[in-house]
């Protein structure tokens, strides 16, 4: 006889019997646990999504605190510039300005000699019989008169006004009976100035105090 353990059968005596409604029902339970783990999978990753969203905000207002930050300075930076540039602007205004007052105040005392020679001849011109020779000479000094107005040239002709070391030199002294102490008796050669600045001084000769 052989020694070999003999093989038990399964009893099945009382085991239940397996039907499609019991195979259908452990299915089901089946379904339902998964469902279960998975909704409860789910709530552990919404509880744990907060946290994780946390940093991504900090992150995004860094962000927008740095561009406006950035925006702030280039902002800063263009005011700037067009500041410089506007000064700029009127510095150079200032210089062309000048520049071009400078220009018309020379070529204007040049021009000096020329009038007061015209009024020379007018003066020589007083007891001639040419009338029309005349008539030029004076028509030709208003012309020139007139442009010097129209340029903002005015004459420095202060008789009997006291006299200013800012607008006449006085080249010569006269006596207490020309007119009151201080005051210009007489014009030598009349002073031009432009636009408040001198051109010529006038030669006087003034009252002594």
């Amino acid at each position: 006889m052989s020694d070999a353990p003999k093989k038990r059968k399964r009893s099945t005596k009382n085991q239940p019997e397996e039907t499609p409604e019991t195979v259908q029902m452990e299915a089901m339970d089946a379904e339902n646990a998964a469902v279960e783990a998975t909704e409860a999978d789910g709530a552990m990753d919404a509880a744990q999504e907060p946290e994780a969203a946390e940093p991504a905000k900090d992150e995004k207002d860094a962000a927008l605190e740095a561009a406006i930050a950035k925006q702030e300075e280039y902002l800063a930076m263009a005011q700037r510039v067009q500041a410089d540039f506007e000064n700029f602007r009127r510095r150079n205004q200032n210089v062309r300005k000048e520049a071009f007052g400078d220009g018309a105040r020379t070529f204007a005392t040049t021009l000096l000699p020329v009038i007061d020679n015209l009024e020379r001849a007018i003066a020589a011109a007083a007891n001639t019989t040419d009338a029309s020779l005349k008539e030029g000479v004076e028509m030709i000094h208003r012309q020139l008169s007139e442009a010097f107005t129209k340029r903002g040239i005015t004459v420095i002709d202060r008789k009997g006004e006291p006299f200013d070391p800012n607008l006449e030199n006085a080249v010569m002294q006269g006596s207490p009976d020309d007119g009151e102490p201080g005051t210009v008796c007489e014009v030598f050669q009349k002073g031009y100035q432009m636009e408040g600045s001198v051109l010529r001084y006038a030669m006087v000769k003034v009252v002594p105090e």
